[in-house]
């Protein structure tokens, strides 16, 4: 399989597409998912070409995880989540919808199940949840 440049998340990068940008570095980006399964969920995407974790280089997943870890913890504060779900799907067959790399970020709480996948969410409530997830990240340093 290749990467295939016109993927909605390598135009979310070129600026393409909008987003609700919660923290960036020098080799990932972090966004929310305008399809959230629950309250918090974002997204984390290596900045350059890579189709899934099977073809990542161990410098893309390791700059991806160490951003997942950022963000997960300052979801957990955000929201006040006691636990935090991090997903990441490798073709088609695993689920995976967005073949460029990426992880998803969900904040947890106890009897509360994870809504449905592929349901457009409330862009003011995105909006709004952006921009406390940024703050705590911004705090976390």
């Amino acid at each position: 399989m290749t990467y295939d440049p016109g993927n909605v998340f390598a135009k979310v990068l070129r600026g393409e597409i909008p987003s609700f940008k919660i923290y960036e570095n020098a080799e990932t980006f972090a966004f929310m998912d305008i399809m959230p399964r629950a309250r918090g969920h974002a997204l984390v995407i290596p900045k350059t070409p890579c189709r899934n974790g099977l073809d990542a280089s161990p410098a893309q997943l390791a700059a991806c995880l160490v951003t997942v870890q950022k963000v997960a913890r300052a979801a957990m504060a955000a929201f006040g989540a006691p636990g935090v779900k991090v997903e990441q799907y490798n073709e088609a067959a695993a689920g995976q919808t967005v073949f460029h790399l990426h992880y998803h970020v969900l904040p947890c709480w106890e009897n509360v199940p994870l809504g449905p996948a592929g349901r457009m969410g409330d862009m003011e409530r995105i909006k709004a949840d952006a921009a406390l997830l940024a703050a705590e990240l911004a705090k976390a340093g």
